[in-house]
Order: structure tokens, then C-alpha cells, then sequence
């Protein structure tokens, strides 16, 4: 037994530094840019593979903490591409009692995720008897967003009056988060975070806390082709939730004056071809089963 061991020892090292050596060691770039996936890229675009596009959304939502409360606001327009697929959508989701939540990207993804943690809050509170309170809505959503690395486009916007007082979160479709008094989420972010960058103080009174949120949304709006159509706010004070659904019309269709009608022959006509429909009617004689044409038939 122990003639063997001795020799099978020596051999297993031999291996172990023979794979040791063979091993290339390859040190991490020490700063600045690196272009190595430059060359990969050009051989997989020559080899017909198409470089991928980055999925346009449109949307504005914003939040803000004001003396008695946190304000959610959110324009309506859901796109496809180039085309409005809706003028009323609702963008502002359900979590809890005491917690809402504006969602941006995805209208499928923000839909479901809210709905999710929702349901699991739903749950929490039955088995703690206790209010949810808006971190354990953030660290929820958070985790669960992180988990898919950013391929659930969920950009929201969480806001909500707990035991802690009002509270406002913003989190990105990777799960980072941040909190703060005033928040911007969309492609018509930058219109509306200049609208409260300018005009937020702290402790706003009600109504200018509303108007604020109002013009940052519509600043949206109308500087942002994926947003559009109606402004809805959503007031989350600790007596409870004002969701004003259709707040304020920003973008108002016009009234059309003219008719818009056009004389025979405005427009040229560069070829003509005429074909004549030819109609060909059959009449069949239906006989009874005795063999005999039913007269009253024939009559009506």
C-alpha cells in the first residue's frame, strides 16, 4: 500500500504543474478605453448579423414631495414605434393603500411588475397586519428588477405616505434607486426635471405643488414626441389617495373650420381602364317531395 502511494504522489503533482504551466494569465487593461470588441463587431456585421437597435419609449412621469404628501404625475400617450396606440393610458399604478407608482418603458413589463409586488404586499399586510411601508415596496421592485439585468424595461417612479412620513423613490430598469424630493422619469424627463429645477422649493403648499407637477408634465409633453394626450396626478397625503384621472387636457384637438373638400378633376388622373361587371343570375324551381310546385311559394 504505501509503495504505491508514495509513487502515485510525484505523478499527480508532475500533472498538476504541468496544467499550471500551459495556463495564460491575461492582466486587466489598466485605464483608459478599450476597443476590443471593435474588430469582433466589424467580422460579425460582414458575416450579414445586424447591429441591434435600441427600443425607443416615450413617456413623462414625475414625482414630488410637498408639505402634506407626495404628488405622482404622468401624461397618457402609449406608442408603437411611430404609431399612438393610446391617448388614455393609465400610467400611474396601484401598490398599496398608501402607495402608487408611475411607470415608464414597457407598458406590458410596468403593468406587470407593479401588479406583482402589489400581490406581495397584499400578502405582507395579511400576515403582518401591519401598513406597507414605500422601502419595502423599493427593495421589492429593486430586486426584482436587478434579477433580469435591465431586459424589463420598468423605469418607475414609487411614491407614498407611511409611518416615516411622505417618501418619493425613483428606480431604473437595472434596480438602482434613488431618493429624493423631486424625481423625472421618461423621455420627456429633461423637459420636466427643468420645469422643477427651477420652480421646487421645499414645504410647497397643495395647489402650487400641483401646478408645478402639471407644467413639468406638460413640459414633457410638448417637447417629447412620445409623450402626449391628457395630464393625471395622483395626491398621497396620510388621510389617504386623490388619483385625479384626467387632471388637466394639455394637448387639445382643434376645431376643424373648413370642409376640406375638393372639386372633380383637382387632382390628375394619369390613366383610366373601365371593366364592365357582367351579372349572372340562376333561378332553380324547388319542387315539393310529392312531385308537386308549391303554388303558394310561387305566388309569394
Amino acid at each position: 500500500f504505501f509503495p504505491s502511494f508514495l509513487v502515485s504522489v510525484p505523478c499527480l503533482i508532475v500533472s498538476f504543474s504541468t496544467v499550471m504551466s500551459t495556463e495564460q494569465f491575461v492582466s486587466p487593461p489598466k485605464g483608459g478605453f478599450t476597443f476590443d470588441n471593435v474588430a469582433r463587431n466589424a467580422m460579425l456585421e460582414r458575416a450579414g448579423y445586424k447591429v441591434p437597435k435600441a427600443v425607443k419609449t416615450g413617456t413623462t412621469i414625475c414625482g414630488l414631495i410637498f408639505k402634506g404628501g407626495v404628488i405622482l404625475g404622468a401624461d397618457t400617450r402609449a406608442t408603437e414605434g411611430p404609431i399612438v396606440a393610446d391617448k388614455n393610458c393609465a400610467k400611474i399604478h396601484y401598490i398599496a393603500p398608501n402607495i402608487y407608482c408611475c411607470g415608464a418603458g414597457t407598458a406590458a413589463d410596468t403593468e406587470t411588475v407593479t401588479n406583482l409586488i402589489a400581490s406581495k404586499l397584499e400578502l405582507h399586510r395579511l400576515q403582518t397586519s401591519r401598513q406597507s411601508r414605500v422601502g419595502t415596496a423599493c427593495r421589492q421592485l429593486k430586486q426584482l428588477l436587478y434579477r433580469y439585468q435591465g431586459h424589463v424595461s420598468a423605469a418607475l417612479v414609487l411614491g407614498g405616505f407611511d409611518v416615516t412620513g411622505p417618501v418619493l423613490y425613483s428606480i431604473y430598469p437595472h434596480g438602482s434607486t434613488d431618493k429624493l424630493p423631486f424625481v423625472t422619469m421618461g423621455s420627456g424627463s429633461l423637459a420636466a426635471m427643468g420645469i422643477f429645477e427651477s420652480r421646487y422649493k421645499k414645504d410647497m403648499e397643495l395647489e402650487e405643488a400641483m401646478q408645478l407637477v402639471r407644467d413639468a408634465i406638460a413640459a414633457g409633453i410638448f417637447n417629447d414626441l412620445g409623450s402626449g394626450s391628457n395630464i393625471d396626478l395622483c395626491i398621497i397625503t396620510k388621510e389617504g389617495v386623490d388619483y385625479k384621472r384626467t387632471y388637466d387636457e394639455a394637448n387639445k384637438k382643434g376645431v376643424r373650420h373648413n370642409q376640406y373638400t375638393y372639386a372633380k378633376g383637382t387632382t390628375a388622373i394619369i390613366s383610366e381602364v373601365v371593366k364592365p361587371i357582367v351579372v349572372s343570375e340562376t333561378v332553380e324551381l324547388v319542387m315539393e317531395e310529392g312531385g308537386v310546385e308549391d303554388d303558394d311559394a310561387d305566388e309569394q
